[in-house]
């Protein structure tokens, strides 16, 4: 009776057909056939842990798997799978794009992973046909790289998984997002600009809609932004403290010298980041400044403001 329901199963495991999207499944270096058949179970792709390695012991194939990221459909025969792990198909790299990450620390991750010469990731980021589609005034994709992680499959092109960083950042857009816009006077690249200065300022994540209403205040206000995280990006490299000669570098990124929001982002924001420019907190306070433990004092007035700093500094 079992080997005629072992021999049933074995059939149905043969004659099923891949559907769906991929689903990742990671076999950790070192892992024995046994746990890697876990882990398929676990995400679905093997119905009976006890059949597939039957099946797999049965054919010899239970040994000398190979360690890494799969991407393997859902009704993918039990032959082909135990083929993907002796042999490595279907195997990806995986690699996450924190929040905040800018273009240039963006490239050389991404080389990396792809194992390509960073000159062709950096053609990618400034392919003109992915900036037509964002129809955004810019000369690179700094800010709709959206923050993630992704699973690239061997031999994959940096142009494609740019697109795939690009397409991400689409989804995640919202059509109510578009209407908020012209609630806050900004369009969707000036509001993009904005998410991620309050995603390289903000340490504390409730406090990001503060900080973006600190920011819009003052540009209604006709006041210079003066935040410290665009002068980073003009300086092209991050330092604890700013220096008095590093506001006056000679930048459009420069927020302490030309008004308004700088051209363009300065890094990737995630979705808290941009839900915060899109929806600001309804505040009248015009400065802040930053504690040691990383928290904001928000304060009205620049008398206040004043105050402030000398209190965060004793």
């Amino acid at each position: 009776m079992i080997r005629r329901i072992a021999l049933l199963s074995l059939v149905c495991a043969a004659c099923t057909s891949p559907s769906g999207a991929p689903i990742r499944v990671i076999v950790p270096k070192g892992a024995s056939f046994s746990a890697a058949t876990d882990s398929l179970n676990h995400a679905g792709l093997v119905g009976s842990r006890f059949f597939f390695k039957l099946y797999a012991r049965a054919k010899q194939t239970d040994r000398n798997i190979k360690p890494g990221t799969y991407l393997i459909k859902r009704g993918t025969p039990w032959s082909e799978i135990i083929a993907a792990l002796h042999g490595g198909h279907g195997l990806v790299n995986t690699i996450t794009i924190p929040e905040g990450f800018s273009v240039s620390q963006i490239v050389p991750l991404l080389a990396q992973t792809l194992s390509v010469p960073a000159d062709s990731v950096n053609s990618a980021v400034r392919d003109t046909a992915f900036i037509h589609r964002l129809a955004i005034p810019a000369r690179t994709l700094e800010g709709y790289l959206f923050p993630d992680t992704y699973a690239f499959p061997d031999g994959t092109r940096p142009r494609d998984a740019v697109l795939e960083m690009v397409k991400r950042f689409e989804r995640e857009w919202k059509p109510e997002w578009t209407a908020e816009l012209a609630k806050i006077g900004l369009t969707r690249h000036q509001a993009v600009t904005l998410a991620s200065i309050v995603e390289r300022e903000a340490k504390v994540p409730a406090e990001r809609p503060v900080i973006a209403a600190v920011y819009l205040n003052r540009l209604r206000a006709k006041m210079l932004l003066q935040a410290d995280p665009t002068v980073q990006y003009a300086r092209g490299k991050h330092t604890a403290r700013l220096l008095h000669k590093d506001l006056e570098i000679d930048s459009p990124y420069n927020t302490y010298k030309y008004p308004g929001l700088p051209p363009g982002p300065i890094a990737s924001p995630g979705n808290p980041s941009l839900v915060a420019a899109l929806y600001p907190a309804q505040v009248e306070f015009l400065y802040f400044v930053a504690a040691p433990d990383g928290h904001h004092e928000f304060r009205r007035t620049l008398s206040e403001h004043d105050q402030a700093v000398k209190q965060v500094r004793r």
